[in-house]
C-alpha cells in the first residue's frame, strides 16, 4: 500500500488586536424603533414622512437625520430632533432585556473570556450607548465612542479611529462588525477588517471583507476563521509587504457555510 502524504496543517487563526462593533441593528435590534420616532415627530408636525425615508437614514449620523426631518417640516432645530429621538428610543429600551440581535451578546461576551478587546461605535448619543454598554456589564466593551463624541459620523472613519486609538492598538489590525452600508464605509476607510451582517437594508455583498446575514452561531473560533486571511493581509502590508493578497478576497455567505 502507498502511503499517503500527511494531510497540510491548516494556518493558525489570525487573532484581532480588537473587534469594534457598531451597536443599532448590529447588536440590538433598535432600528424599528428610531423608526416608530421619526414617524410619531413627523406625524405631530404634519409632515409627510415613507417608510423609504426611514430606511434612508439606516446607519446615518443623528444630525444628518435630524436635518432631513427638518428640511421634511419638522419645525424643531436638529438638535432638539435628535435629543427628542433619542428619549423617544431610550424610553422604549428600559428593562430587563434589550432586543439584542441573535448570536451578538454572546459573541461579544466570548470575545471578553478569550481576552479579545471590544469597543462599542454608534453614531448613537452616549446616553443610549451606555443602556447597552452597562446591560453588558464587565463581559462588555473596553471603549464607548459615541456619535457625540466625534465631529464627523459615519461614513467617515472618526469613530473607529478613535476607538482603536483609545485602545492602543492599529486600526488595521481590527475587526469591525457593522450592519449598514453607511457603517460598512466607515469601517472599511479605518482599515479594519470589516464584517456586514445584512438587517434591514441591503449590505451588497464586496462592501466589505466578510459578508454574513446573521451572527446566530458564530462563535469566536469561527469569527477568526472568516477574518483570518485579511488579517493576515493587512498584517502583511503593515510590515512593508504587498498591498494585496489573493487570500483577502471577501468572504461571503456561501463560502462561510
Amino acid at each position: 500500500m502507498t502511503e499517503q502524504p500527511p494531510a497540510p496543517v491548516p494556518p493558525a487563526a489570525v487573532r484581532p488586536a480588537a473587534v469594534l462593533w457598531d451597536m443599532d441593528g448590529t447588536i440590538i435590534d433598535t432600528e424599528p424603533i428610531w423608526q416608530e420616532s421619526q414617524v410619531v415627530l413627523t406625524s405631530r408636525h404634519g409632515a409627510e414622512w415613507t417608510h423609504a425615508d426611514g430606511l434612508s437614514l439606516v446607519g446615518s449620523g443623528l444630525e444628518r437625520s435630524g436635518e432631513i426631518l427638518r428640511d421634511k417640516g419638522v419645525d424643531m432645530e436638529v438638535e432638539e430632533i435628535v435629543q427628542w429621538m433619542t428619549d423617544f428610543v431610550v424610553e422604549r429600551l428600559q428593562g430587563d432585556d434589550l432586543p439584542w440581535r441573535p448570536g451578538a451578546r454572546e459573541l461579544v461576551e466570548e470575545l471578553h473570556d478569550r481576552g479579545i478587546p471590544t469597543a462599542l461605535v454608534t453614531m448613537s448619543r452616549r446616553t443610549m450607548a451606555m443602556v447597552t454598554a452597562e446591560a453588558l456589564g464587565a463581559r462588555g466593551f473596553r471603549v464607548v465612542v459615541a456619535g457625540d463624541d466625534v465631529d464627523r459620523p459615519k461614513p467617515h472613519p472618526d469613530a473607529y479611529l478613535s476607538a482603536a486609538a483609545q485602545l492602543g492598538v492599529e486600526p488595521t489590525a481590527c475587526i469591525a462588525v457593522e450592519d449598514s452600508v453607511t457603517g460598512v464605509a466607515s469601517a472599511v476607510a479605518s482599515g479594519a477588517v470589516t464584517v456586514a451582517v445584512e438587517h434591514i437594508v441591503p449590505v451588497p455583498e464586496g462592501a466589505g471583507d466578510v459578508h454574513l446575514t446573521t451572527l446566530d452561531g458564530v462563535t469566536v473560533d469561527r469569527l477568526l476563521e472568516l477574518t483570518g486571511p485579511a488579517l493576515s493581509a493587512r498584517a502583511t502590508e503593515r510590515q512593508g509587504g504587498p498591498a494585496s493578497d489573493p487570500a483577502s478576497a471577501p468572504v461571503t455567505e456561501g463560502d462561510a457555510l
